[in-house]
């Protein structure tokens, strides 16, 4: 770690910092370097079920973006769901993710979806948790705006998706949900140099400037 630190203060021989790791990399890097850094990693990525979203494919999105791989950072964590359609969709997610299966996620439920399903009441830090692991957490919201709201306090501005069949309500997420990677019907999981068909990346981008994603 020292020869690490004394690294992030060269500026006569490195021009830029990457840090590929944790969080604990990432806030080293911001805190003691004087070379330039690029942040990269930590995603708290959500998926947001809207009222006009195909269901069926909203249940084969979030299994993948939760339970395909979820140690790394373009794994969902978070999946937030249409009030007029919780009912619905909420017993149908638990079904798929939580049973008859090898291996099963823990859904982490706030006040309104554990009106409607069992699991596990969410903690006033799992909506700001990556948990890298088989762990879900779970909100209903009344609209588009309020899981854009949601978003804006939880996220890590990695990467963010829309399931909807709604030309306007996917419009006005991906305009204002501020993010390196923004998706309507699609992954969180194919935030990814490969699945960019660039190759592999050496570091996601979660800063505001160019280049957000991967590079």
């Amino acid at each position: 770690r020292d020869s690490a630190t004394a690294l992030m203060q060269m500026r006569e021989l490195i021009d830029v910092l990457i840090p590929r790791g944790g969080k604990g990399l990432i806030r080293a890097c911001v805190e003691n370097a004087k070379v330039p850094c690029i942040q990269t990693g930590t995603g708290i990525c959500h998926i947001y079920v809207d009222k006009a979203a195909d269901v069926a494919m909203a249940l084969d999105i979030v299994d993948n973006a939760k339970m395909s791989r979820p140690s790394v950072c373009n794994a969902c964590e978070v999946c937030l769901v249409h009030k007029d359609v919780a009912a619905d969709f909420l017993p149908r997610l638990k079904a798929r993710l939580c049973e008859n299966r090898a291996v099963t996620a823990e859904l982490r439920l706030d006040e309104r979806a554990a009106a409607i399903i069992d699991g596990i009441a969410a903690s006033d830090t799992d909506f700001d948790t990556e948990f890298l692991n088989y762990i879900l957490a779970v909100g209903v919201v009344a609209d588009v705006r309020e899981a854009v709201e949601h978003i804006a306090l939880h996220s890590t501005h990695h990467s963010d998706a829309i399931i909807t069949k709604n030309a306007q309500n996917a419009a006005y997420f991906t305009a204002a949900v501020d993010s390196a990677a923004v998706y309507v019907n699609a992954s969180t999981r194919f935030t990814d140099g490969g699945e960019f068909g660039l190759g592999c990346e050496m570091g996601i981008s979660t800063q505001k400037l160019h280049a957000r994603g991967p590079m």
